[in-house]
């Protein structure tokens, strides 16, 4: 078995990405496929932390665009996530993957508070962490949740999947077919040229704390495990990173 280039990992998840062809909640066939993916890595002896968030339920920022208030309306995204880490939980769980639930609100009937050494811990017992709840603020991105939680637990990198694009584009690839792949940017290059990958405080966090960022498309089979081993895949953000087209 190849030893994984990345030791500890965190993936980001958006919430989108359980919806499949649907158009709200969850695909249990996605959410299966997800659990293989994470599989693949996990077979080769990667510590595995997931941040997952909950746009397929429920947005903050939808709900204070209907006249509520944002933090509440945040607060119950933040549930939100809850809700799909529990989910995703059950089904690496199924697949024989000891699996443990964090979450920044505390519901101690369902899940552990979030407490960075017991991560960590649970990480080097190889079971896989995922962690719910953003960051138990209002106002905070599970973007910048995951960016917080990578330091915390020191992470060698972040893995941030996105559907069916395969990295970071000069425009969106999806509306302008012009629009060109960056293979490798700076954190000064991606927040100046104000690409949409991460929030800003996101991107500023991982570049403090000196974590790549790898983004890839999810869609295409076995992708977390070829980037793990170190294959190259999407754009590879990070200090020593150029502005390869």
């Amino acid at each position: 078995m190849a030893k994984p280039k990345f030791k500890r990992i965190l993936l980001k998840l958006s919430g989108e990405a359980l919806v499949g062809a649907q158009h709200f909640g969850i695909d249990f066939e996605v959410m299966d496929r997800i659990a293989e993916e994470i599989r693949g890595a996990y077979d080769h002896g990667a510590q595995i932390a997931i941040v997952v968030g909950g746009g397929n339920i429920f947005r903050g920022v939808q709900g204070s665009a209907k006249g509520m208030d944002k933090a509440a309306a945040d607060y119950v995204g933040m549930l939100a996530t809850i809700i799909n880490c529990l989910l995703l939980q059950e089904v690496l769980n199924a697949k024989g993957i000891s699996t443990r639930v964090q979450t920044a609100i505390a519901m101690p009937e369902v899940a552990e508070p979030f407490i960075r050494l017991r991560a960590i811990r649970h990480l080097d017992k190889g079971r896989v962490v995922i962690f719910g709840g953003g960051t138990g603020n209002p106002h905070v991105t599970t973007d910048t949740a995951a960016a917080l939680r990578a330091a915390e637990i020191k992470a060698d990198v972040i893995l941030m999947a996105k559907n069916n694009i395969d990295g970071i584009y000069s425009d969106d690839p999806r509306t302008n077919p012009d629009a060109k792949k960056i293979q490798t940017i700076s954190f000064d290059d991606l927040i100046r040229q104000g690409l949409k990958v991460m929030d800003p405080a996101a991107v500023s966090l991982c570049q403090q704390n000196h974590i790549p960022i790898i983004v890839f498309d999810f869609a295409l089979s076995g992708s977390i495990e070829k980037i793990v081993l170190g294959e190259t895949m999407g754009t590879l953000v990070g200090s020593g990173a150029g502005g390869k087209k």
